[in-house]
């Protein structure tokens, strides 16, 4: 993907107006980059065109994992590792070893999760994360779209007809 370096930021006052303003920026072909709010705004993806997440497959494959490892682990170690036969019971002891595994499951697919998402995010060490204004993790509604060479006012004026309040051009 390309670096934007050239943008405008639209405000809006609430959530209705961000998802109109988003619907009718679209239907004008205004090249959306993202858009910030303060909670979580039900159908914003959908308008964005975000597709479902991939992080409760990858929690499950974790978790998986991980119920197995400790599974047949504690399995190795009862029954070659360190054998002991104490008052009768079986070498494999299923229901005992229910505690284990679920922990390990929990554990591996926190791990699996987390790791993902941070690949995903492009975060962790040495990220470089763009900025586009600091006003966005104040109390607005703020839609990010890139504009090419000499047409920032053209987006602009879409920006106002689709009921922006306040509209910054960065270049």
């Amino acid at each position: 993907m390309k670096e934007i370096t050239k943008y405008v930021s639209a405000y809006y006052e609430d959530e209705e107006d961000l998802l109109t303003g988003i619907k009718k920026l679209q239907e004008n072909n205004v090249d959306i980059l993202d858009a910030f709010t303060p909670f979580p705004v039900h159908g914003l993806d959908k308008a964005l065109g975000i597709r479902r997440s991939w992080l409760p497959r990858v929690g499950f494959i974790g978790g998986t994992i991980g119920a197995l490892s400790g599974f047949f682990f504690q399995k190795w170690v009862f029954t070659e590792g360190y054998q002991m036969n104490i008052g009768g019971k079986p070498l494999i002891a299923i229901p005992s070893f229910i505690p284990v595994t679920f922990e390990c499951t929990v554990l591996f697919a926190a791990f699996f999760m987390v790791f993902a998402f941070l690949f995903r995010s492009k975060l962790g060490f040495g990220a470089e994360n763009k900025i586009y204004d600091l006003k966005i993790t104040d109390n607005h509604f703020v839609v990010v779209a890139g504009y090419e060479e000499n047409n920032s006012e053209q987006v602009k004026e879409q920006m106002e007809a689709a009921g922006a309040t306040i509209i910054e051009v960065k270049e």
